[in-house]
């Protein structure tokens, strides 16, 4: 298991048999997640004690009774409160997975989950379970399928729903979706909050207010995530890290290192490996 620090200890790897499909396997006894999101359908299964966790600004406990689920674009964070330790398995399905497995469960859409932690045996088990067969390649390309289409497929046809979040209004959803076009096209530059909020004829208070009800997070920490998601394509192209780093908008190899172990529990260099194995 690749060592991300002394205390902590992490190893992720992408399932070759399916697309769109990375793993973690973390134990931690220090680590801290600040606000984040994932493109990525996040399932984590706790081995052994927990973490406090905070989904769409609802606070929650992850532990070993309760699959934690979070949904593409859903900002979340962890800090471990009341635990000396939090072991846990996670899975990361972005989107080419997702169609991936929808073909298999034949449904045209992947529902949104309302609930963050579902207290299932048989889910957690079938969560479990799938994990240790794709680490290590241990089971048949059939068994592998079985398991991977009928765990999220219960998993959809429990807990998923169309409950989405109250959307934002017409007007301030082509707003949001300005400034964040922006954003992605300027991401390597520095961008400052007066620039974004010009681009939207807002105040930079307005434009703060917009982001936090839009997508549940500040522009800076949201720029942050665009800017994190660019370093990992690049990285996962065998782009050194100084140069990923410099190309996604960081100002050097150790603040994209600071935010990559912040956010994703590994180091540039563990995904880097992970993505080229």
């Amino acid at each position: 298991m690749a060592r991300a620090d002394e205390k902590n200890s992490s190893k992720y790897w992408f399932d070759r048999q399916t697309p769109g499909l990375s793993l973690l396997c973390a134990d931690f006894t220090t680590h801290e997640y600040p606000a984040h999101i994932h493109d990525a359908l996040m399932v984590a299964v706790t081995e052994s004690g927990g973490s406090e966790i905070q989904a769409s600004g609802v606070a929650d406990e992850a532990h070993s009774a309760a699959l934690l689920v979070v949904n593409p674009g859903e900002p979340h964070s962890s800090r471990m409160k009341g635990s000396h330790r939090w072991r846990y398995r996670s899975f990361y399905l972005e989107r080419s997975g997702i169609d991936d497995v929808l073909r298999g469960l034949g449904i045209a859409a992947l529902p949104r989950f309302s609930r963050t932690m579902l207290k299932d045996k048989d889910l957690l088990s079938g969560f479990l379970g799938l994990h240790h067969a794709l680490d290590g390649d241990q089971a048949d390309e059939l068994r592998r399928r079985e398991l991977l289409v009928g765990t999220f497929g219960q998993l959809a046809t429990r807990y998923g729903d169309s409950g989405a979040k109250v959307p934002l209004g017409p007007r301030d959803r082509v707003l949001l979706e300005s400034v964040i076009e922006v954003m992605r096209d300027r991401h390597a530059e520095h961008v400052t909050l007066a620039d974004l909020a010009t681009a939207a004829d807002l105040t930079q208070y307005q434009l703060i207010g917009l982001f936090r009800k839009g997508v549940g997070m500040t522009p800076h920490a949201y720029l942050t995530q665009i800017r994190l998601g660019s370093a990992r394509g690049l990285l996962g192209r065998a782009t050194p890290i100084a140069e990923a780093a410099a190309q996604s908008g960081f100002y050097d190899q150790a603040a994209l290192t600071r935010h990559f172990r912040r956010c994703y529990g590994i180091t540039p260099r563990q995904f880097s490996r992970a993505a080229l194995t």
